[in-house]
């Protein structure tokens, strides 16, 4: 039976915490932020967590990696 391959474009841009949450980089953050107000650029800040419906999603496409 062959191995499940990790997606590679999933690994790039989610990571699992210890308690299985899928954490993400918020979007909009990387360039252009003049356009953006004080208040939307302030959000932006951080990670965001995944809802809970489309974890299972990243947790199928990471196979049984966490980065």
């Amino acid at each position: 039976m062959p191995k499940q391959k990790t997606h590679k474009g999933v690994k790039k841009r989610f990571r699992i915490t210890a308690t299985g949450k899928v954490k993400h980089r918020r979007a909009g953050t990387s360039h252009l932020q003049v356009r953006l107000t004080a208040k939307r650029r302030r959000k932006l800040r951080g990670t965001g967590v995944l809802a809970k419906e489309d974890e299972h999603r990243i947790h199928d496409a990471l196979g049984k990696y966490s980065y």
